[in-house]
């Protein structure tokens, strides 16, 4: 993709301020919805060969950063904030493809535990590398900046109930 020669956004700006009011949400919104396109073509490409949406390699790793490797599919879509539905879709491609598996709960019969499997393991691991090579496509900023952004992001989050401190 050819970059253009002036920023779209900067322009609607201009246009917003002389048309409508206040531009500084509005550009501070479409910012963020336009790096977050951006972020997920990268982060998609760098997954792609291994066979990985970002919402699959999400549960691998939620999965692997669990205590046991495992964890019920209600616990799995609270964490990964998503409806049981996309969870079990999710959950059915990784089990297709043998990287979890599905096991009873040792105590309670009516729960189900996703369980990363040893090719599951290998398939993060190596998902990882090939995102952390693209620095989950965030680029142009330092570590400060980036920690700094994801603190004023955190803030937004937190006052639209995202979650609680």
């Amino acid at each position: 993709m050819t970059p253009l020669p002036f920023d779209p956004i900067a322009r609607a700006a201009e246009l917003w301020d002389e048309r409508v009011g206040s531009s500084t949400s509005m550009a501070a919104v479409t910012s963020v919805m336009r790096v977050q396109q951006i972020i997920q073509s990268a982060v998609d490409a760098a997954l792609k060969p291994h066979g990985l949406t970002f919402a699959r390699y999400e549960a691998l790793v939620l999965l692997y950063f669990s205590r046991k490797g495992a964890l019920p599919m209600r616990v799995m879509g609270e964490r990964l904030q998503l409806h049981p539905t996309s969870v079990t879709n999710i959950v059915d491609r990784l089990e297709s493809d043998g990287l979890v598996r599905r096991t009873p709960h040792p105590t309670d019969r009516r729960t189900t535990l996703v369980e990363i499997t040893d090719a599951g393991l290998a398939r993060r691991e190596q998902a990882t590398a090939a995102v952390v090579e693209v620095n989950l496509g965030l680029k142009g900023l330092t570590d400060r900046q980036t920690e700094q952004l994801t603190d004023l992001l955190a803030k937004v989050r937190r006052a639209s109930g995202d979650f609680e401190d």
